[in-house]
């Protein structure tokens, strides 16, 4: 079903870690991969995740962040900490400087934990069709679409596939329109092929390290619209003060102002989630949590709305 593609950083894991009975519930199975060299945040996770009886994908060769060269300390911390656990998958990411054979010592190697191939820039999907075709039907493929357009996918049409799409268009906070659409991939991936879809929620698959001061505070807000065929489209409701470094606080309250706003006009289409509640809760106390928590509660507003539209 639901695939949200998470970079490991503090407060996605938190995210995982707090939806982790959602997940399971709803059979949404969260792909990680992991950009910090600490792996205690990602071991809660997983650790919450089998807890509430969920599945999860731990990508073992990451494409960003502290593993990037080599992530023998992922796979360590699979093998020892969650052998026993047959819902914690192996994800392989497939690149395109990597080659049939790369691709095969590594699902090899971690075969224990049922691997997942997560094709992102990968060269030659024919010829790794070819050598996999035992495996074929048991397999589980996801395909981030940028990367893997639909002559490629048809090579693994006997196996599991799953789409995941960007649909967060990253802009600098201060340039974001009030309003654009984010995706119909939530009504269409049937129509294509797929037994499950994903997206990178509201933070979008460009990896940035992270945070220079906030110049303009934006918080992102998805919603379906029941009058377009259900298509999902996010509201940005950024901060008037857009030329300055200083003062998050203030920012954050002009935009949750534009929010609140917003959902008490009767007329967003925005789920009234339990982040939504959180947010109605901040705006009533004049409370920053924050930026890592606004992120955390938007990603969050995200998940149930997909949660409540899927149910």
């Amino acid at each position: 079903m639901y695939h949200p593609y998470f970079r490991g950083k503090q407060f996605e894991l938190i995210t995982i870690r707090e939806m982790a009975e959602l997940f399971a519930e709803m059979n949404f199975v969260p792909v990680i991969e992991p950009v910090r060299e600490s792996l205690t945040g990602l071991k809660k996770a997983l650790e919450a995740v089998c807890s509430a009886g969920g599945h999860a994908i731990v990508i073992v060769n990451p494409n960003y962040g502290d593993h990037q060269e080599d992530g023998a300390n992922i796979t360590s911390l699979l093998q020892e900490e969650f052998s026993d656990f047959e819902n914690i998958y192996a994800g392989i990411l497939l690149r395109s400087s990597m080659t049939v054979k790369d691709v095969m010592t590594c699902f090899e190697q971690h075969a224990d934990h049922d691997p997942v191939l997560v094709h992102a820039g990968f060269t030659a999907p024919k010829e790794l069709a070819a050598a996999l075709v035992e495996d074929m039907s048991e397999l589980t493929n996801v395909f981030v679409e940028d990367h893997a357009k639909l002559l490629y996918r048809k090579h693994f049409d006997k196996s599991t596939r799953v789409l995941v799409r960007d649909g967060f268009k990253r802009q600098r906070n201060a340039d974001y329109e009030e309003m654009e659409e984010f995706s119909d991939l939530h009504v269409t991936y049937g129509d294509l092929g797929m037994v499950g879809f994903g997206d990178f929620l509201t933070v979008g698959d460009a990896y940035s390290e992270g945070g220079g001061p906030a110049y303009a505070v934006a918080i992102h807000v998805t919603f379906i619209d029941p009058d377009k065929d259900d298509v999902m489209y996010i509201y940005h409701f950024v901060s008037d003060t857009k030329d300055t470094p200083t003062d998050p606080a203030g920012k954050f309250a002009q935009a949750l102002a534009k929010l609140i706003a917003k959902l008490d006009s009767g007329s967003s289409h925005i789920l009234e989630t339990e982040a939504i509640k959180e947010f109605r809760l901040l705006h009533e106390k004049g409370h920053f949590p924050g930026l890592g928590t606004v992120k955390k509660l938007s990603m969050k507003h995200h998940i149930e709305t997909l949660a409540a539209y899927l149910g």
